[in-house]
């Protein structure tokens, strides 16, 4: 073959082959665009941590006495004995409570703010009675025959106990009305309250409530 032809021949031939490369990508067809990755975490987020569980049986008696915001003495002292006539003709005596949680109560009925306090103490009363707990309100009234008509009017239902003369008043130092004084059951003091509380809340029933355990 002469060398001009052979020239022509393989010209002819790569055009050819280009020609069908470009045949074959203008009719190839279009890849489908990729899905955008779902973005996930690398792991689970830790579940949030439980409350945590409250410490059996319930607060402990100087965690109670500190949400009720009482005065706890600073050293192991022996609640003083008394013993008070009571307006039905009998008696209240503290060192008969012995073995109980007693909660020893001053007020008298011109005092507004024991009145505030007391439908609270008969609802406490009323909870924890039958499971040895005692409270006594000790009227400081000068003349005890008010009393009588002043507990049965509001239907109160704890013992009363009345100290006109504030003989035992004095002894406990009982400068304001109300104050309320917390005995344990073996006769120890464990908190002092001046002035009114909210004794039917949860800090109040968890105080007498370790108090019996």
């Amino acid at each position: 073959m002469p060398r001009k032809t052979a020239l022509v021949f393989a010209t002819v031939l790569v055009l050819a082959a280009v020609g069908v490369a470009l045949y074959a990508a203008a009719t190839a067809p279009t890849p489908e665009p990729a899905a955008p990755a779902t973005v996930r975490p690398s792991a689970e987020p830790a579940p949030a941590p439980a409350p945590a569980a409250p410490a059996a049986g319930g607060p402990s008696v100087d965690l109670a006495l500190k949400h009720l915001d009482l005065i706890k003495p600073s050293k192991p002292k022996v609640a003083e004995d008394f013993a008070l006539p009571t307006p039905d003709g009998g008696s209240f005596k503290l060192s008969a409570q012995r073995g109980k949680v007693v909660l020893v109560n001053f007020w008298a009925t011109w005092c507004p703010p024991c009145l505030e306090e007391m439908p609270a103490m008969e609802r406490l009363w009323r909870r924890h009675k039958d499971a040895g707990f005692v409270l006594v309100a000790i009227s400081l009234d000068a003349d005890p025959k008010k009393v009588p008509p002043f507990v049965s009017a509001r239907k109160f239902s704890f013992p009363i106990a009345v100290d006109p003369k504030m003989a035992v008043a004095e002894r406990y130092g009982v400068r304001a009305l109300p104050s309320s004084f917390v005995v344990d059951r073996q006769g120890m003091m464990a908190g002092v309250a001046l002035g009114p509380r909210s004794w039917d809340d949860s800090a109040a029933h968890g105080l007498v409530q370790a108090m019996l355990r």
